[in-house]
């Protein structure tokens, strides 16, 4: 399940918790929107550092290929 199917999830969950006045679903539907904002969080983390390695690995090629000449 992707971070935006579990936030979405958990939203859900916590809304019919909160309808039926259970408890334990509706913290069950708060846990499952923080841990799929959290996994969305790294997987942004996780493109800011691919696309920063990637774009070094450009660099260093460019250089490379100046430097080959």
């Amino acid at each position: 399940m992707n971070s935006s199917a579990k936030i979405a999830k958990g939203r859900i969950e916590e809304a019919a918790g909160a309808l039926v006045g259970n408890d334990k679903l509706r913290a069950k539907g708060q846990r499952c929107q923080a841990a799929g904002q959290v996994r969305k969080d790294a997987e942004k983390g996780v493109r800011k550092v691919k696309d920063a390695a990637r774009e070094m690995v450009d660099k260093a090629k460019a250089v490379a290929r100046k430097a080959a000449g």
